[in-house]
């Protein structure tokens, strides 16, 4: 780790995993990172959606047990948290100035500056997704490849400009309301898992909603403003060198965006829609990914320790996978655009 008189690192006895959280101070504020693994692993490292952190949005993926295995076999995990977004944070200082797009991005380069990291590979969630790729355009020598789920690239449209500032007044006036996380969990989730007057709302949503309680509004506020503000980032995607995948559910309001994004990705690029889910895949369906981003990973030297490669637990089968992510571009030697569905019993 670099020496810094300005970083702090804190131990979380509460997280498990041998997690551990460092509070990194940055300009005018700090970053939580919580690194999982050996440091001496390629570097991983996640960037969560508005109002969540790396427990309410990566967890679900981390511990099923193969993406699990995958992931720590190869990596060191680095969840980077939105400022103010950690577990127990302060509300932000009023007079700490609000953090566009860019500054969150140039964060990144801080932090891997911080910990001595060089290339990384990069998972994020819709806002986190945006973060990323922008990173990725401002810093590509930093960028082994993108992992993206329901990702944003394009400025907000109407109708989303609309939401976030309808949402962005609840989250001023309310705080953490119920109306408040009424509209994140449609942000998230599908119809599926969010109930209805005859089927009660899945556990992992009531899980997030127990998660949003923790949030302090102020902080969600900042992020999301700047989230609102973002420019359009189409034609710095062009100019990629790294391979990306990314993942999107059908019921995603997001849908149109990661269709838009994959597009304009120059640089191979695969696409995975997944059916019967919104835009939080990594909580609501995470086993669908294990599979596309096992292939992905292969292409980089990257895989699943033997004892893992054929599990019964699995509700993938190679019967449920495109063929086309069986070709020998999708081993590494060139990833090709391809929209892949697949179909999962709910």
């Amino acid at each position: 780790m670099a020496d810094s008189s300005d970083s702090v690192s804190v131990d979380m006895e509460t997280m498990s995993l041998g997690g551990k959280e460092h509070l990194i101070k940055i300009g005018c504020g700090s970053v939580s990172v919580v690194v999982f693994g050996d440091s001496d692993k390629p570097a991983l490292v996640t960037y969560p959606d508005v109002a969540l952190n790396y427990v309410s949005c990566f967890q679900g993926l981390f511990i099923y047990p193969e993406a699990f295995s995958l992931l720590l076999h190869n990596f060191c995990i680095y969840h980077i948290s939105p400022p103010g977004h950690e577990l127990g944070a302060a509300i932000i200082k009023p007079d700490n100035p609000v953090l566009s797009v860019d500054d969150l991005a140039d964060q990144i380069a801080e932090v891997l500056n911080y910990f001595g990291l060089g290339a990384v590979m990069c998972m994020g969630v819709t806002a986190g997704a945006y973060i990323l790729s922008l990173f990725a355009i401002k810093y590509p020598q930093r960028v082994l490849g993108l992992i993206l789920v329901s990702p944003l690239c394009k400025a907000p449209s109407w109708t989303e400009w609309l939401y976030n500032k309808a949402l962005s007044n609840f989250v001023y006036f309310y705080g953490m309301c119920s109306l408040t996380k009424e509209l994140l969990v449609m942000r998230y989730f599908g119809k599926e898992v969010r109930g209805n007057s005859q089927v009660p709302e899945s556990d992992i949503v009531q899980a997030c909603r127990r998660l949003l309680d923790e949030r302090q509004s102020p902080n969600v506020l900042r992020f999301l403003e700047a989230i609102n503000g973002r420019p359009d980032i189409t034609e710095g995607l062009k100019k990629l060198q790294c391979r990306s995948l990314i993942f999107v559910g059908e019921n995603s309001p997001f849908h149109a965006e990661a269709l838009h994004m994959t597009s304009n990705l120059d640089r191979s690029c695969a696409l995975v829609e997944v059916q019967a889910c919104g835009s939080l895949v990594t909580e609501e369906q995470p086993h669908t990914m294990l599979i596309p981003m096992e292939y992905f990973l292969t292409g980089y030297g990257f895989y699943r320790p033997s004892q893992f490669n054929v599990s019964p637990r699995s509700p993938l089968s190679p019967t449920s996978i495109s063929p086309e992510l069986f070709s020998p571009e999708s081993m590494g030697l060139k990833l090709k655009p391809i929209k892949t569905r697949i179909s999962v019993d709910i």
